[in-house]
């Protein structure tokens, strides 16, 4: 009964590699993109559901919040994958009970697409956070308004990359606070959890 009470919060985020496209390497800022995917899931987890599709440089994160909250709950994390990354898969991704796995098309555009597809349309979403990321991100923040037109829509442009890109370019209603806040915790308390 509880369960039916959680809002669902999608977290679309990665660390840029600097092998891949230099935009958005350049203006991440590591640390600030750790601190918050972790201050997102220690504010997130205990209330609601945070559903991703499981970066290697996020899921980790996720679970050592989930570790470190001391209460069970499992039921408050969903985690996508799509088969064509089997091969890559975090190993943390077998400290979560619900790990949704999506076939692998064959190629790599394809399956991810599908993947997206079937994470947005098994949710009603409540809100989206972007955090740095490539243009995975970028495509995962347009698929999602297009699922989730009415969703809250929090890109986080101190964690640069894409994030400060989806802000500053794709982004129509801005905040100051989102240019300038690193209190990512009181942040999130306040553009998130207080508007759900």
């Amino acid at each position: 009964m509880a369960s039916a009470e959680l809002k669902n919060i999608f977290l679309s985020a990665s660390i840029p590699l600097p092998e891949r496209d230099p935009q958005y390497y350049s203006t991440a800022d590591i640390i600030a993109i750790r601190d918050a995917v972790i201050a997102l899931a220690t504010v997130v987890l205990p209330k609601h559901r945070l559903i991703w599709g499981g970066h290697p440089s996020i899921t980790p994160l996720i679970y050592y919040v989930l570790n470190k909250i001391d209460v069970n709950i499992q039921e408050h994390v969903i985690l996508y994958q799509t088969g064509f990354f089997e091969k890559k898969f975090p190993k943390d991704n077998n400290k979560f009970k619900n790990v949704i796995i999506t076939p692998d098309l064959g190629e790599r555009n394809a399956s991810l697409k599908l993947m997206r597809e079937t994470m947005f349309s098994s949710y009603n979403f409540s809100a989206g956070v972007f955090i740095g990321g490539m243009e995975g991100v970028e495509e995962e923040y347009q698929m999602f308004k297009e699922f989730h037109p009415k969703a809250l829509l929090l890109p986080i442009p101190t964690t640069g990359a894409a994030a400060k890109k989806i802000y500053y370019i794709l982004l129509q209603k801005k905040d100051e606070r989102l240019e300038k806040d690193y209190a990512y915790m009181s942040l999130f308390n306040k553009l998130l959890i207080d508007k759900l």
